[in-house]
């Protein structure tokens, strides 16, 4: 399937005023701490505390008034996003999840108005729901990733980036199923073919990054992380994220959970951001030393919507159980 900037542009005009011109603000600590200046884009102040609504808002808006209702799987925001486009259409949506998503989060998408289905412990088994409820119930799907229009929403972040700063030398991007990386570097090298674009996750069940090194979509293990937003799988059907991803990111580069609560903490103490582990992904393999740039660098604070017990217990040092996952805990500065 062709997809270019063109798709991007046409997204801009349909989320004009509901889901776009976040600021883009540079940090100075991390302009210390990368050597070049280091800019965020400010995901998290979206309506919905995550970058998710633009894609959700120009899929939903893109569909006939004769249908029904939507559904789709998510660990989270997406789920937040279509819950919100589908409130202001007037239509029935469905969010699947798998227990690993946050309580939090799921407190959100049903305070939206939506029902939630609580399925099984991956995000291939919430797809899976999703997908039946299209056949038994008449829903239209609304992929978090592989979609045209949920990329193209995705990537006006990087038009505006690229807009406000045509300087940019790289493009830090927080990748997880790939509709956010897809979208933000097709619009990025449209712009400047030469900027570098990097993917960034956890280290652990990282599915795009399997995948790229397979060659093909493969299943990976999914795991209780701090960058919850992050997991779940690709598709071993994926026909449009995949091969974006493959084909414009430069290099994927992967954080561990400590990486990834120092960051948490560096926004959070340096910059006065809340923002959740996957928001933190891009600063954390700057400050692991994972990637260095030849000129000003931008990254995605994708997200807000995260459990604030457990952030609470990160800024103050202590350790965090999340599932199976326990994450040592350090105060900041010490």
């Amino acid at each position: 399937m062709d997809f270019s900037l063109a798709d991007i542009l046409a997204a801009r005009r349909v989320i004009r005023g509901v889901a776009d011109a976040t600021p883009f603000v540079p940090s100075p600590f991390m302009t210390r701490a990368a050597g070049q200046e280091f800019l965020l884009k400010l995901e998290n102040m979206q309506p919905i505390g995550a970058f998710k609504l633009r894609g959700a808002v120009n899929a939903v808006m893109a569909l006939p008034d004769t249908v029904g209702g939507v559904t789709c799987c998510s660990t989270g925001n997406h789920g937040r996003g279509v819950a919100f486009a589908a409130a202001r259409r007037g239509m029935k949506a469905v969010i699947c999840m798998s227990k690993l998503v946050p309580q939090a989060k799921v407190d959100g998408i049903r305070a939206l108005g939506a029902d939630v289905r609580i399925v099984g412990t991956t995000q291939d088994e919430a797809m899976y729901e999703s997908q039946r409820l299209c056949e038994a119930e008449g829903l239209v799907e609304i992929s978090p990733f592989d979609d045209p229009k949920v990329i193209a929403g995705q990537g006006t972040i990087g038009f505006e980036m690229l807009e406000a700063r045509p300087d940019l030398a790289t493009l830090l991007v927080p990748l997880s199923g790939g509709g956010l990386a897809a979208g933000v570097s097709v619009a990025a090298k449209s712009i400047n073919p030469g900027i570098r674009v990097i993917g960034i996750t956890m280290d652990r069940g990282a599915a795009m990054h399997a995948s790229i090194s397979a060659g093909h979509p493969v299943e990976v293990p999914e795991y209780a992380s701090l960058a919850d937003s992050l997991g779940g799988g690709i598709g071993l059907e994926n026909r449009l994220s995949f091969p974006l991803c493959r084909d414009n990111l430069d290099d994927v580069v992967l954080v561990t959970e400590e990486e990834i609560r120092h960051a948490m903490q560096v926004l959070y103490y340096e910059d006065r951001i809340v923002a959740e582990g996957a928001s933190s992904v891009g600063l954390a393999a700057v400050l692991a030393g994972k990637v260095a740039s030849d000129g000003p660098i931008g990254t995605i604070v994708t997200g807000r919507n995260l459990d604030m017990v457990t952030f609470n217990r990160i800024m103050a040092g202590e350790d965090v159980q999340i599932g199976d996952l326990s994450v040592k805990g350090k105060r900041y500065g010490a």
